[in-house]
């Protein structure tokens, strides 16, 4: 298993690598990431749950002990990181699941004769 705490300081150390190289990167990334967390609509750990569900669909371990952490912090409990992961699974499914009829599309249409006339 991954040691997460050890993983996050190396994360956050190679982070502050490319913020001395690139400053502007990151204050771009900041901006961003503090435009999407000002609105009152949701609270953080809603926030938070969300970003789970989508660093396990990107498969993002930096993301995961990033908002692992927030989440923590913002009184997440297990039960509701399982469930907010359970919809991650069942969106991903179902995305897989719509996406199968495109391979079957793909195969009625190259599996049939080319009726395009030759150039």
């Amino acid at each position: 298993m991954l040691d997460w705490r050890k993983y996050r300081d190396q994360l956050q150390a190679g982070l502050a690598g490319i913020g001395r190289t690139s400053p502007e990167i990151l204050r771009g990334y900041r901006g961003l990431s503090d435009a999407g967390s000002k609105t009152s609509l949701l609270g953080a750990k809603t926030r938070e749950l969300i970003a789970l569900g989508v660093a396990v669909t990107r498969q993002c371990d930096g993301c995961i002990t990033t908002h692992t952490t927030a989440a923590l912090k913002a009184g997440a409990t297990r039960e509701e990181i399982v469930e907010a992961l359970g919809v991650a699974v069942s969106v991903n499914a179902g995305a897989a699941l719509i996406y199968s009829a495109r391979v079957l599309d793909a195969f009625n249409t190259l599996s049939a004769p080319d009726t395009a006339p030759a150039s």
